[in-house]
């Protein structure tokens, strides 16, 4: 069974203004396993239930191994800072030098 289209649309609008775009299956298996309507804090609890199912390690060699292609084990530093500060969630020119 598929969901109310505009109920669907609200689900991806929300996750969209928290920076992740979901598609109509991800949004029917959101409301599936819901007990019920899902308001704010239901979204908040199954957003919690698939964070804690994500393995930061994993996620993180991911994340890193884009930047690292030739897998030397290495990123370059001006590729890695431009990603920082013009992607997702920007770097400041502070914790730019912060971090390093």
């Amino acid at each position: 069974s598929g969901i109310n289209a505009e109920y669907g649309k609200d689900l991806k609008d929300m996750w969209a203004s928290l920076g992740s775009i979901q598609d109509d299956k991800f949004c029917a298996e959101m409301v599936k396993v819901s007990p019920g309507k899902i308001n704010f804090t239901a979204f908040l609890t199954f957003m919690g239930e698939k964070l804690a199912d994500t393995d930061p390690e994993d996620v993180l060699h991911n994340a890193i191994a884009c930047f690292d292609v030739q897998n030397t084990g290495f990123i370059n530093q001006h590729q890695f800072t431009n990603a920082l500060t013009q992607l997702g969630d920007r770097f400041s020119k502070e914790e730019i030098i912060q971090m390093y």
